[in-house]
């Protein structure tokens, strides 16, 4: 497991590893036409050479790290706009409860004035009802009181 990770490693590590590896064999190739070729310079012409060698390396250095903030802005780019869409689809669901919640404030508010309307006229039957039971005991106590007992008693009808 541990031969692996080693084979795949940090990025950073793989390149570092590449660039030394790429570094050895220019310095093996310089030591072959140098020991081939040997060219002797005065000093000037050396820190001339020296200087624009060191600004290769650096240019090709600047050359990767814009390599890699480029990819950076790219996924920082594509988060971004992921991140907007998520935000549109949390919006329109926001917005779709929202319209739900005011449909069913509404369908409460009208059951609500119609069980209103009920109770009204179920309490104005009850007040009926109970003011002609209130006129039905009077005209009870009027028959009895006038004699007409035989009135009030239902009467029993046997047929048979």
């Amino acid at each position: 497991m541990e031969e692996t990770e080693k084979g795949k490693g940090n990025p950073r590590w793989n390149v570092a590893i590449a660039n030394i590896a790429e570094l050895s064999s220019n310095l093996n190739s310089i030591e072959k036409l140098l020991a081939k070729k040997a060219v002797y310079v005065d000093l000037n012409t050396y820190n001339r050479v020296s200087l624009t060698s060191e600004q290769a390396r650096t240019i090709k250095v600047l050359e990767q790290r814009v390599e890699t903030l480029e990819r950076e802005l790219d996924a920082a780019i594509s988060a971004s706009a992921h991140a907007r869409i998520e935000k549109r689809h949390a919006e329109a669901g926001q917005k779709a409860a929202e319209i739900q919640a005011e449909e069913m404030t509404k369908e409460l508010e009208n059951t609500t004035k119609v069980f209103e309307l009920h109770m009204e006229e179920l309490r104005t039957k009850q007040e009926e009802i109970s003011k002609r039971d209130k006129e039905i005991k009077l005209l009870k106590t009027v028959v009895k009181s006038l004699g007409g007992n035989d009135l009030l008693e239902p009467k029993n009808t046997n047929i048979g």
